[in-house]
């Protein structure tokens, strides 16, 4: 039988001891860090979890913002689009009314012009002559000669000078001026009338009345017996006019008074 020394027994005992217990501390070891790394994962999930739930939060406090931002202007599209038909009804109203005030304008246009136009001068034509004459001023010399076909001299006469008084720049004045004449022949001024039908020819010589005037001057002069001055007209008409009527006329009145 061996016999080991009390020491060695002794160590020998310890180290059996610890041989036995080296495998149940190193799972000991290991389940510890296992527990550790677990509880760091959870930790970092609980991190990210809360994260995740900030970010949601966040994103959501956006989109509610978002979407009240799109709620007003959702209602400010919506009062634009309500402005908008406000003001097309406006619009419309404004055009019916602009086209009823041009259609009354028209109106009163046309009105005003026929109220006018027998105001406006009138282009007339008097022993070829053609101007621009006011219908009063039409009308007088009308009634002027109407009165002188009528054989109303004195009247004639009267509204002859009246007229010249009126309108001494008329187209009507060369005219007016020989009618005169006529008129104060008829009512036997012959006096007057050789003094208006000279002025009229001294003025106009190359007018086509200005033959008769001649002879109209030579007609007074024979009714004032005056003969001698009446021949002298003559030949001045028939020097002055060969080819008129009236030159004609005065050959033969000369062969009378000889």
């Amino acid at each position: 039988m061996l016999r080991f020394p009390r020491f060695s027994t002794l160590m020998l005992g310890v180290a059996l001891a610890w041989t036995a217990a080296g495998p149940a501390q190193a799972a000991l070891f290991e389940d510890d860090e296992a527990r550790k790394a677990i509880l760091d994962l959870r930790a970092k999930q609980t991190q990210t979890e809360e994260a995740q739930r900030a970010r949601i939060e966040q994103l959501q406090n956006q989109l509610a913002t978002v979407q009240r931002g799109l709620l007003d202007l959702s209602g400010q599209i919506d009062g634009l689009r309500s402005e908008i038909a406000k003001l097309r009804g406006q619009n419309e109203q404004l055009a019916r009314d602009l086209s009823e005030t041009q259609r009354k304008v028209s109106d009163q246009s046309a009105t005003l012009d026929n109220r006018l136009r027998p105001l406006e001068p009138q282009k007339v034509s008097v022993d070829g002559k053609e101007f621009q004459a006011d219908p009063e001023e039409k009308r007088q010399f009308d009634a002027a000669m109407g009165l002188i076909r009528n054989g109303d001299f004195n009247e004639a006469v009267s509204a002859y000078s009246s007229f010249l008084q009126r309108y001494p720049a008329s187209g009507y004045g060369d005219t007016v001026r020989f009618w005169l004449g006529n008129a104060q022949y008829g009512k036997r001024d012959y006096k007057g009338a050789i003094a208006t039908f000279k002025a009229f020819v001294a003025g106009n010589p190359d007018h086509p009345r200005a033959p008769e005037s001649l002879l109209a001057i030579a007609n007074c002069q024979v009714e004032l017996k005056d003969n001698k001055s009446a021949r002298k007209t003559l030949d001045d008409l028939i020097k002055a006019y060969p080819n008129s009527e009236a030159a004609r006329a005065a050959k033969e009145r000369i062969a009378s008074l000889r």
